[in-house]
């Protein structure tokens, strides 16, 4: 037997979940803090559909790893773990989590891709050995708590089901309402007013909040610098404050510069929410000399350029 009769059951596995159309990127969404809940709030139900309990699997951590949406998965009994299993092999979770996708959304249609592993077996290689599946789930015990920003969602869910239940005449559309739960952090922020411009190389330039296109691009330039920036950014970001920067070096030390340069900046824009502006970030940019990456940002690289 995998486990005593007084031992609980417990496993884990891994959920990576991709959009096959090309116009919807999983990781920006749930990277955007209007969108967050939604697609938690899709995840939730898929999961509750797949095993015919609310509490039949838990998420622990949802990692963004462009294109994929990868859930950490957590299992208490055997039995939920089986029947998630047979949901995931006939396809039902699948279709369950595009169908909830697609009201969450409010889109179309959201086509998705699905993998399951556990460690370092590849289980859609092996759906029909069940028993075996389940061997490699609970051989991966669970390394983590849920995270906190997992257990602000779930209550914001709760809530929003509770405010729908009691108000069964007014139709909650949107997700606006959880928008602040999206947020791993309180809505702190800084106390700075949000400047509608600010001025670089001697042009004005609208002080928009950051875009996922601004935030990959500065992931993959700022290179060993993203400390610096970084630190640029914590005199008015409370979230990046000592030792929150030397923290994501080493928790994304594997992951390389281009991870932790990510994690930096999205903790920034999760915390400031609409005060996460590029006209900072260009100043943190421009304080440590990364003009061309600035530059970069904001469009005025020509085509003839070359450096």
């Amino acid at each position: 037997k995998m486990a005593g009769s007084s031992t609980p059951w417990i496993g884990s596995a891994y959920l990576f979940l991709q959009s096959t159309c090309k116009t919807i990127a999983l990781p920006a969404l749930y990277e955007s803090s209007q969108k967050k809940p939604c697609v938690f709030k899709a995840l939730k139900l898929a999961l509750a559909d797949s095993t015919g309990s609310a509490n039949g699997v838990d998420m622990l951590k949802v990692h963004c790893s462009h294109p994929h949406l990868i859930v950490q998965l957590k299992f208490c009994k055997q039995e939920n773990c089986r029947r998630f299993l047979r949901s995931y092999r006939e396809g039902a979770l699948q279709k369950s989590l595009q169908s909830h996708l697609q009201l969450s959304l409010a889109t179309t249609t959201v086509p998705l891709q699905v993998e399951l592993k556990a460690g370092s077996e590849h289980l859609d290689k092996i759906l029909k050995d069940e028993d075996h599946c389940l061997e490699c789930i609970y051989r991966e015990k669970p390394d983590r708590l849920p995270d906190e920003e997992i257990r602000e969602l779930e209550e914001g869910l709760k809530s929003l089901m509770l405010h729908q239940s009691t108000n069964n005449n007014v139709a909650v559309k949107d997700c606006s309402s959880l928008k602040s739960l999206s947020r791993p952090y309180p809505p702190q922020g800084s106390s700075l007013p949000i400047q509608r411009t600010f001025t670089f190389q001697g042009q004005q330039f609208d002080n928009r909040t950051i875009t996922p296109d601004d935030h990959q691009k500065f992931a993959k330039s700022v290179s060993k610098k993203w400390k610096q920036v970084g630190r640029s950014l914590q005199k008015s970001c409370r979230a990046l404050r000592d030792p929150a920067i030397d923290n994501l070096a080493l928790e994304y030390d594997r992951e390389g510069l281009y991870e932790q340069a990510y994690q930096m900046l999205l903790r920034f824009i999760q915390s400031e929410g609409k005060k996460a502006t590029i006209g900072r970030l260009i100043t943190a940019l421009e304080e440590n000399g990364l003009i061309s990456l600035a530059e970069e940002l904001l469009g005025l690289h020509s085509s003839e350029d070359c450096s």
